[in-house]
């Protein structure tokens, strides 16, 4: 699905990422781990063309998608949820969701799995909210409307950055639970995130990254099980 290899990646002359390399599988969740500052959302924004990769390869079901513009990587069937969450205040939770909305798919598939009716039956608690603007919902509102509008892009591959960064627990809940409903549909995830309790759960493999380089990869259960990699790197 997504194959990166020998990825670098600057901002200006200070070089953040060296030989990055990952790949996510059909059907795959898989999560980029690494303390504050290691270089996961460069990683995550030079996938998506929003940072131009100064070296390495990246290809999207076997096409080369480095130093396409990030409108056209999305387009080719790859829905982010920024950083942020980045929700539109100025619409409301049914403009966000529909505002980028996707049917007239150019990859194969007959039909569009994700549509309103779809997204509001894994997130019931935005129907309520549908004619509330952006700018007034709660960010565990906001956070599900991102994943939505996402959703309704109908991508093949899911990227969240930071899916449940300053959220309540009871919120953070929610999220993971919504998550392992999209998954068991079949559609590929790449996350990073910081609760690791719930990305071994959720995940099937981890890549570490570790001063702009991966330095561990493995399974959930390899991961739970090698204390050393997550105290060293996680710090936990």
């Amino acid at each position: 699905m997504l194959h990166v290899s020998e990825l670098e990646a600057s901002y200006g002359q200070s070089q953040v990422l060296f030989d990055i390399g990952f790949e996510v599988g059909a059907g795959e969740v898989v999560t980029i781990l690494g303390r504050n500052g290691m270089g996961k959302s460069t990683t995550i924004k030079s996938v998506m063309g929003i940072v131009r990769p100064r070296a390495g390869k990246i290809r999207f079901r076997d096409e080369p998608i480095h130093g396409l513009p990030s409108y056209q990587i999305a387009n080719l069937g790859i829905g982010l949820v920024p950083e942020g969450r980045q929700v539109f205040p100025n619409l409301t939770v049914r403009e966000n969701l529909v505002a980028t909305a996707r049917t007239d798919l150019a990859d194969g598939r007959e039909s569009a799995d994700w549509n309103l009716e779809a997204v509001l039956h894994i997130f019931p608690e935005l129907e309520p909210r549908l004619d509330a603007m952006g700018s007034v919902i709660s960010g565990g509102e906001q956070q599900m409307t991102a994943i939505g509008r996402a959703l309704m892009t109908n991508p093949r591959l899911l990227i969240l950055d930071e899916a449940t960064e300053g959220l309540a627990p009871l919120v953070r809940s929610k999220i993971w639970q919504c998550l392992r409903q999209i998954k068991a549909r079949g559609l590929s995830i790449l996350i990073v995130d910081q609760n690791l309790a719930d990305l071994v759960e959720l995940a099937d493999r981890h890549y570490v990254i570790q001063k702009g380089r991966v330095v561990w990869s493995g399974t959930s259960d390899r991961l739970q099980d090698d204390s050393q990699v997550r105290e060293q790197y996680l710090g936990v």
